[in-house]
């Protein structure tokens, strides 16, 4: 596994000061810089030699300053060893940033970034277990029926390591639900987001719609057929979704207590597994036609 870059925030030029240059072959120089820090010969480039300064830009967003921490003695004495190039003991590197990694100590620099990267990991974790989740309708809303699913799942995903947090009540409307959606993981900062209920064939059942609008490519397998157009259906199909925003999943169930319970299951058992969205959802899925197919029919919201 390759080690995490740091972003560089655009400070991404490296300077040389009180070397001596005669005839130097900049590109060569550029490539040596290059071959040092570990990047490719494409990604340095010298912006300025003019007296006894160099100046290079590090053509790059992100680098592992792991792969540059404490290079300053080996920079040098490479650039040191081309014809045209000479430094003394006055050389020094100048940089700002995360190129400042460069000259640091490097037994110093290489404890301090564990340290930031066991920080970085722990708070990688802390989000990874965090989820929220929400129940959709106005019959929840105005309290008109019970709400058993939201904390039935709050409680099984905190049985299951998980940070869960019980969510807002939306409506069934596809904008409200695609905006919390996004709050929640954009801003909010979960990685596990659950809806139940909105999956149906009625014209009020946006939750599907909602989803597919973060991620147009979800996967939203069909768990039950109906006839369009008969009754209060205006859609052929009952569906779950799973998708994803960045690292974070978004998994859609349906409202009925059971199907909610069988859901949440099916989709714990997919992440234990490390599948991806298409397999949760159909994992989801299957266990929900099964579920139909035992009982010849169920009612859905």
């Amino acid at each position: 596994m390759s080690a995490p870059e740091w972003d560089l925030l655009e400070k991404t030029e490296l300077g040389i000061e009180r070397v001596e240059l005669d005839d130097a072959d900049l590109t060569t120089v550029a490539a040596t810089v290059a071959d040092v820090l570990g990047v490719g010969h494409d990604e340095v480039l010298v912006i300025d030699a003019r007296d006894d300064l160099l100046a290079l830009d590090i053509l790059r967003r992100t680098i592992d300053p792991g792969a540059i921490v404490g290079k300053r003695e080996a920079l040098l004495a490479a650039l040191d060893a081309l014809p045209g190039v000479r430094v003394s003991d006055e050389t020094d590197l100048c940089s700002e940033g995360m190129l400042g990694w460069i000259g640091a100590d490097a037994a110093q620099a290489t404890a301090a970034l564990e340290r930031s990267r066991e920080m970085v990991a722990e708070i990688e974790r802390t989000i990874a277990s965090r989820a929220i989740v929400f129940s959709t309708g106005p019959e929840v809303i105005a309290g008109q029926i019970r709400d058993t699913n939201k904390p039935w799942i709050v409680d099984r995903l905190q049985r299951n390591d998980f940070r869960a947090t019980p969510g807002e009540d939306l409506p069934d409307d596809r904008d409200a639900i695609a905006a919390a959606l996004r709050e929640a993981i954009e801003e909010r900062g979960f990685s596990l987001v659950i809806t139940t209920g909105g999956v149906g064939a009625e014209g009020k059942d946006g939750t599907i719609e909602a989803l597919l609008a973060v991620d147009p490519e979800a996967a939203t397998p069909a768990i039950f057929e109906v006839e369009a157009g008969h009754g209060r259906h205006v859609k052929a199909l009952i569906r779950v979704g799973v998708g994803k925003v960045g690292d974070a999943l978004i998994g859609c169930l349906p409202g009925p207590h059971l199907e909610a319970q069988l859901g949440t299951e099916a989709l714990l058992e997919g992440l234990a597994r490390g599948a991806g969205k298409r397999e949760i959802a159909d994992g989801i899925a299957a266990r929900l036609r099964e579920r139909l197919r035992q009982t010849h029919g169920a009612s859905h919201r």
